[in-house]
C-alpha cells in the first residue's frame, strides 16, 4: 500500500475542476466563427495569393510572360555598401531568385555577371535593371553542365570586371514525376547534370581566382531538407547541394573563403510554371504555413547577407532556410 492516498473527495473536485476547464475551452471554440486563415503578410508590401492565373510555360521558362509579374526589385531594400567594389557571378541571374539577387548585389555596390542557359530578353532586362543601380552587369549564355562554358564564363567575368569576389550557384532544372517508374534516365541525367555537376564545375573554375575572403552561396532547397514525392531526382539533388556546401565550407577553410547555403521553399519564378500542370501551377505555394509562395525579392537579402564580410564573416558551411514557415 501508498503511504499516502488522497482522499475520494479531493480526486473528485480535481476532476471536476478539469472538466469545467474543458467546457470552458469548448464552448469558447462553439462561439468563435470558423475563418479560413489569410495568407502571411509581414514585408515591407504585400505579396501576390494563391489562386493565380492557370498557366504552363516551356522549358527553360520566361519571366516576361509569368503572371503575376515576379516581385524582384525590392523597393524598400536601402543599400549600405555591404559589397562595396566586389564582383559577383551568378548563375541562373536572369530571372526568379538570381534576378532579385543581381539587383541587390549591385545595390549594395557590386558589379555582377549573370549566367543564363538561352533566355536572351529576361537576361537583358536584369542587365538593364543593375546598370539602373549604377553597376556594370555581364550577360554570359551558356550551359552550366559544361566544362568549357564554366571556365570561359569565370574568366570572362575576371578579365571584364576585374576580379572575382562571389560565386552564386543558383541554375537549376526541375521537373515533376508522380512515380519513379514515370522518370527516364534522361530526365534523371539532366537533373543530376544541371544541379549537381552545375554547382562543381563553375565552383571548381572560380576557385582559381577567388582570394581569402571570398565568398560561395549555393541555392539549396526545403526539398533538399524534407523530400518531395514528385521530385525524387531534384531533392536528391538539393540534398546533395546541402552536403556539398557543409563539405566545401570545411575544405576552403584553410583558404579563408566561406561556402554557404541559402534553402528556399516554393518561390514565385519561372521554374514552377515551367515543369508543373497549369492547374498546380495556379495553387502553387497555397499549402505552406504562410498560404503563399515567397516573391524573388524576399529571399535575395539572405543572399546578401551570406556574402558580406560585415554580416556573416563567422558562418561558413551553413544552410538558411527560407520556408515560409513549418
Amino acid at each position: 500500500m501508498c503511504p499516502y492516498e488522497t482522499e475520494d473527495n479531493e480526486v473528485e473536485t480535481v476532476v471536476e475542476r478539469q472538466r469545467e476547464i474543458q467546457d470552458d475551452v469548448a464552448d469558447a471554440d462553439r462561439k468563435k466563427t470558423k475563418k479560413k486563415r489569410a495568407a502571411m503578410q509581414a514585408g515591407a508590401r504585400s505579396y501576390p495569393v494563391p489562386p493565380y492565373q492557370a498557366q504552363h510555360q516551356d522549358k527553360p521558362g520566361s519571366e516576361a510572360d509569368l503572371a503575376p509579374t515576379p516581385m524582384y526589385d525590392a523597393p524598400f531594400y536601402k543599400g549600405s555598401g555591404k559589397l562595396d567594389g566586389m564582383v559577383a557571378l551568378i548563375t541562373g541571374g536572369d530571372s526568379g531568385i538570381g534576378r532579385a539577387v543581381a539587383i541587390l548585389y549591385a545595390r549594395e555596390g557590386a558589379d555582377v555577371a549573370i549566367a543564363y542557359l538561352s533566355e536572351d530578353e529576361d537576361a537583358a532586362e536584369t542587365g538593364r535593371l543593375v546598370e539602373a543601380e549604377g553597376r556594370k552587369c555581364l550577360l554570359l549564355r551558356g550551359d552550366v553542365r559544361d566544362p568549357s562554358f564554366c571556365q570561359t564564363a569565370v574568366e570572362k567575368s575576371v578579365d571584364v570586371l576585374g576580379r572575382l569576389d562571389v560565386l552564386v550557384n543558383n541554375a537549376a532544372f526541375q521537373v515533376h514525376s508522380k512515380t519513379i517508374e514515370d522518370m527516364t534516365i534522361e530526365h534523371f541525367d539532366e537533373t543530376v547534370k544541371t544541379n549537381l555537376y552545375g554547382y562543381f564545375l563553375m565552383t571548381k573554375a572560380a576557385l582559381d581566382y577567388m582570394k581569402p575572403g571570398a565568398t560561395i552561396v549555393n541555392t539549396g532547397s526545403t526539398t533538399g531538407i524534407g523530400g518531395n514525392w514528385q521530385l525524387l531526382d531534384y531533392s536528391m539533388t538539393k540534398g546533395g547541394i546541402h552536403a556539398f556546401t557543409r563539405a566545401l565550407g570545411s575544405n576552403l577553410m584553410s583558404r579563408n573563403i566561406r561556402v554557404n547555403a541559402v534553402a528556399p521553399g516554393p518561390v514565385w519564378t519561372p521554374l514552377n510554371p515551367s515543369d508543373r500542370e497549369a492547374d498546380e501551377v495556379a495553387v502553387f505555394g497555397a499549402n505552406v504555413p504562410m498560404k503563399r509562395p515567397a516573391q524573388p525579392e524576399e529571399l535575395a537579402p539572405a543572399y546578401v547577407f551570406l556574402a558580406s564580410p560585415q554580416c556573416s564573416s563567422y558562418i561558413t558551411g551553413e544552410i538558411l532556410p527560407v520556408v515560409g514557415g513549418y
